[in-house]
């Protein structure tokens, strides 16, 4: 059966690709390079830019001295050339949450900070984990002008590793991204995603 391009699941409009290609990050390849590469931080909404500051108390000792200056200079974000808000970083590269570990590895202070507390079973006064234009990567997020939304699937260089470890789990975009497109859009949605992957065999 062929695919269409594009394919309406509950009113988002969803690339083929997300279906049709493979991806699986490999973190001890790539070394979470995502977090520094680009030439601007990620997109995030007013209501995420006000989670960060509510997380910064948390992370604040986490975070390196020029991330720290910088957020103490302009906050947690700031508006790029296009008028779009991202998260501030640091010397023009890196996001003002990562940081680089010791073996060369860079982490989500938000992320890390947030895992550390479920696994000891501190109760959290949010659910914020961490940006999700970040958490859906490399799937992004479009608000069309009558409001509809589009999910395409975005090519990177730096992510291809990412893509021949797909492969060989034989894992798709979609898949591989459950949890983030649940959190972004519900279980029920998601179910609904899996069905469409169903009736075209994928």
């Amino acid at each position: 059966m062929n695919i269409p391009p594009i394919i309406d699941v509950a009113g988002v409009l969803i690339s083929s690709e997300l279906f049709t290609d493979f991806f699986c990050c490999d973190y001890e390849k790539c070394k979470g390079i995502c977090c520094v590469e680009g030439d601007a931080g990620a997109p995030v909404t007013l209501d995420e830019i006000a989670a960060m500051e509510d997380a910064l108390d948390g992370v604040w000792h986490e975070l390196s001295a020029s991330a720290q200056s910088v957020i103490d200079r302009q906050g947690v974000a700031y508006a790029d050339q296009d008028g779009d808000m991202v998260t501030s970083i640091v010397r023009g590269k890196e996001c003002v949450f990562a940081r680089c570990t010791e073996d060369g590895c860079w982490l989500c202070m938000l992320e890390k900070v947030y895992r550390d507390k479920q696994k000891t079973n501190i109760q959290q006064p949010t659910d914020f984990i961490k940006p999700i234009s970040c958490a859906l990567y490399p799937i992004r997020e479009k608000t069309f002008s009558n409001g509809t939304t589009g999910l395409n699937y975005n090519r990177w260089a730096i992510c291809h590793d990412a893509v021949e470890k797909g492969k060989a789990l034989h894992m798709r975009v979609y898949q591989f991204l459950k949890e983030p497109l649940i959190r972004r859009f519900g279980k029920e949605w998601y179910d609904e995603l899996c069905e469409v992957a169903r009736q075209f065999n994928l």
